[in-house]
Protein backbone atom coordinates (compact mmCIF):
# COMPACT_ATOMS: atom_id res chain seq x y z
CA UNK A 1 0.00 0.00 0.00
CA UNK A 2 1.06 3.47 -0.62
CA UNK A 3 3.45 4.63 2.47
CA UNK A 4 2.31 8.40 2.60
CA UNK A 5 0.65 9.80 5.46
CA UNK A 6 -2.64 11.67 5.20
CA UNK A 7 -0.44 14.76 5.51
CA UNK A 8 0.65 14.54 2.12
CA UNK A 9 -2.53 15.23 0.24
CA UNK A 10 -4.03 16.65 -1.49
CA UNK A 11 -0.91 16.44 -4.09
CA UNK A 12 -0.21 18.74 -6.71
CA UNK A 13 1.62 18.52 -10.39
CA UNK A 14 1.44 19.33 -14.37
CA UNK A 15 3.26 19.50 -17.38
CA UNK A 16 6.56 20.46 -18.28
CA UNK A 17 5.22 24.34 -19.73
CA UNK A 18 2.51 24.70 -16.30
CA UNK A 19 0.25 24.88 -18.82
CA UNK A 20 -2.08 22.30 -17.31
CA UNK A 21 -1.95 22.21 -13.31
CA UNK A 22 -3.74 19.45 -11.61
CA UNK A 23 -4.53 17.88 -7.70
CA UNK A 24 -5.07 14.62 -6.35
CA UNK A 25 -7.61 14.98 -4.08
CA UNK A 26 -6.59 11.88 -1.86
CA UNK A 27 -4.10 9.03 -2.06
CA UNK A 28 -4.56 6.83 -4.88
CA UNK A 29 -6.37 3.62 -5.02
CA UNK A 30 -3.32 1.53 -6.33
CA UNK A 31 0.36 2.47 -8.25
CA UNK A 32 1.42 0.42 -10.86
CA UNK A 33 4.79 0.02 -12.11
CA UNK A 34 4.40 -1.20 -15.33
CA UNK A 35 7.60 -3.41 -17.33
CA UNK A 36 4.87 -4.55 -19.92
CA UNK A 37 7.03 -4.14 -23.72
CA UNK A 38 3.70 -1.76 -24.18
CA UNK A 39 4.32 0.61 -21.85
CA UNK A 40 8.22 0.60 -22.22
CA UNK A 41 7.50 1.52 -25.90
CA UNK A 42 4.68 4.27 -25.46
CA UNK A 43 6.96 6.07 -22.87
CA UNK A 44 10.74 5.33 -24.15
CA UNK A 45 11.41 3.88 -21.02
CA UNK A 46 12.11 1.07 -18.44
CA UNK A 47 8.37 1.05 -17.64
CA UNK A 48 5.56 3.03 -16.47
CA UNK A 49 4.30 4.23 -13.07
CA UNK A 50 0.75 5.12 -12.43
CA UNK A 51 -1.33 5.81 -10.11
CA UNK A 52 -4.74 4.98 -9.94
CA UNK A 53 -7.13 7.23 -9.32
CA UNK A 54 -10.61 8.41 -9.15
CA UNK A 55 -11.59 10.52 -11.75
CA UNK A 56 -13.82 12.72 -9.02
CA UNK A 57 -10.61 12.86 -7.07
CA UNK A 58 -8.36 14.62 -9.94
CA UNK A 59 -9.23 18.40 -9.88
CA UNK A 60 -7.64 20.51 -13.01
CA UNK A 61 -6.86 23.59 -11.12
CA UNK A 62 -5.56 25.52 -14.76
CA UNK A 63 -5.50 24.56 -18.70
CA UNK A 64 -7.19 22.54 -20.53
CA UNK A 65 -5.62 18.76 -21.45
CA UNK A 66 -6.06 17.38 -25.17
CA UNK A 67 -7.33 13.90 -25.13
CA UNK A 68 -5.91 11.51 -27.64
CA UNK A 69 -7.25 8.24 -28.49
CA UNK A 70 -4.18 5.79 -28.77
CA UNK A 71 -4.14 1.75 -29.43
CA UNK A 72 -3.13 -0.26 -26.31
CA UNK A 73 -2.06 -3.82 -25.78
CA UNK A 74 -5.27 -4.73 -25.07
CA UNK A 75 -6.91 -3.84 -27.90
CA UNK A 76 -9.55 -1.87 -26.65
CA UNK A 77 -7.57 1.30 -26.32
CA UNK A 78 -6.72 4.52 -23.95
CA UNK A 79 -7.20 7.80 -23.95
CA UNK A 80 -4.29 9.74 -22.94
CA UNK A 81 -4.68 13.12 -21.38
CA UNK A 82 -1.97 15.81 -22.88
CA UNK A 83 -0.76 18.97 -22.61
CA UNK A 84 -1.85 20.92 -25.93
CA UNK A 85 1.17 23.28 -25.23
CA UNK A 86 4.23 21.09 -24.42
CA UNK A 87 2.65 17.52 -25.19
CA UNK A 88 3.47 15.99 -22.06
CA UNK A 89 1.29 12.91 -20.72
CA UNK A 90 -0.94 13.89 -17.71
CA UNK A 91 -3.29 10.73 -17.26
CA UNK A 92 -4.58 7.64 -19.05
CA UNK A 93 -8.33 6.16 -18.95
CA UNK A 94 -8.11 2.26 -20.22
CA UNK A 95 -11.13 0.98 -21.71
CA UNK A 96 -11.46 -1.55 -19.04
CA UNK A 97 -11.75 1.15 -16.26
CA UNK A 98 -13.41 3.55 -18.47
CA UNK A 99 -13.95 7.12 -17.24
CA UNK A 100 -14.00 6.86 -14.14
CA UNK A 101 -10.40 5.97 -12.91
CA UNK A 102 -7.45 8.15 -14.13
CA UNK A 103 -4.28 6.30 -14.73
CA UNK A 104 -2.38 9.31 -13.13
CA UNK A 105 1.41 9.33 -14.60
CA UNK A 106 3.66 9.45 -10.93
CA UNK A 107 6.34 11.59 -12.75
CA UNK A 108 4.17 14.12 -13.14
CA UNK A 109 3.40 15.24 -9.62
CA UNK A 110 5.47 18.04 -8.03
CA UNK A 111 6.64 15.64 -5.18
CA UNK A 112 6.71 12.02 -7.14
CA UNK A 113 8.73 10.77 -4.33
CA UNK A 114 5.02 10.71 -2.71
CA UNK A 115 4.57 7.22 -4.89
CA UNK A 116 6.64 4.42 -4.78
CA UNK A 117 5.10 1.36 -6.32
CA UNK A 118 2.46 -1.07 -4.60
CA UNK A 119 3.24 -3.51 -7.60
CA UNK A 120 5.34 -4.19 -10.48
CA UNK A 121 3.56 -5.83 -13.00
CA UNK A 122 4.14 -7.97 -16.33
CA UNK A 123 7.37 -8.61 -14.69
CA UNK A 124 8.05 -11.12 -16.86
CA UNK A 125 8.93 -8.27 -19.90
CA UNK A 126 11.45 -5.98 -17.87
CA UNK A 127 14.34 -5.34 -18.76
CA UNK A 128 16.84 -7.47 -17.48
CA UNK A 129 19.00 -4.58 -16.12
CA UNK A 130 16.39 -3.17 -13.84
CA UNK A 131 16.61 -4.76 -10.43
CA UNK A 132 13.27 -4.57 -8.44
CA UNK A 133 13.14 -3.58 -4.63
CA UNK A 134 12.71 -6.04 -1.90
CA UNK A 135 9.45 -5.79 0.18
CA UNK A 136 7.13 -4.73 -3.14
CA UNK A 137 5.23 -7.57 -4.68
CA UNK A 138 6.01 -8.27 -7.95
CA UNK A 139 3.83 -10.29 -10.72
CA UNK A 140 5.03 -12.12 -14.15
CA UNK A 141 1.75 -10.77 -16.07
CA UNK A 142 -1.35 -8.89 -13.72
CA UNK A 143 -2.12 -10.07 -10.85
CA UNK A 144 -5.29 -10.89 -8.50
CA UNK A 145 -6.94 -7.08 -7.27
CA UNK A 146 -8.46 -8.90 -3.87
CA UNK A 147 -4.84 -9.96 -2.75
CA UNK A 148 -2.87 -6.96 -3.41
CA UNK A 149 -5.01 -3.81 -3.14
CA UNK A 150 -5.64 -2.60 0.72
CA UNK A 151 -9.05 -3.15 2.03
CA UNK A 152 -9.75 1.38 1.44
CA UNK A 153 -8.32 0.98 -1.77
CA UNK A 154 -11.12 -2.09 -2.81
CA UNK A 155 -14.34 -0.63 -0.85
CA UNK A 156 -13.65 3.04 -2.92
CA UNK A 157 -13.75 0.50 -5.70
CA UNK A 158 -16.58 -0.74 -5.14
CA UNK A 159 -18.23 2.51 -4.20
CA UNK A 160 -16.91 3.77 -7.95
CA UNK A 161 -18.93 0.76 -9.57
CA UNK A 162 -22.13 1.05 -7.48
CA UNK A 163 -22.37 4.42 -9.10
CA UNK A 164 -24.82 4.79 -12.04
CA UNK A 165 -23.29 6.09 -15.49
Amino acid sequence: MTSTSPASWPAEGGCDCRHVRYRLESRPLFVHCCHCRWCQRESGAAFALNAMIEAARVTVLSGEVTVIDTPSASGRGQRIARCPRCLVALWSNYAGAGPRVRFVRVGTLDNPDLLPPDIHIFTASKQPWVVLPAGTPAVPEYYDRDMHWPPESLERRQALLSQPG
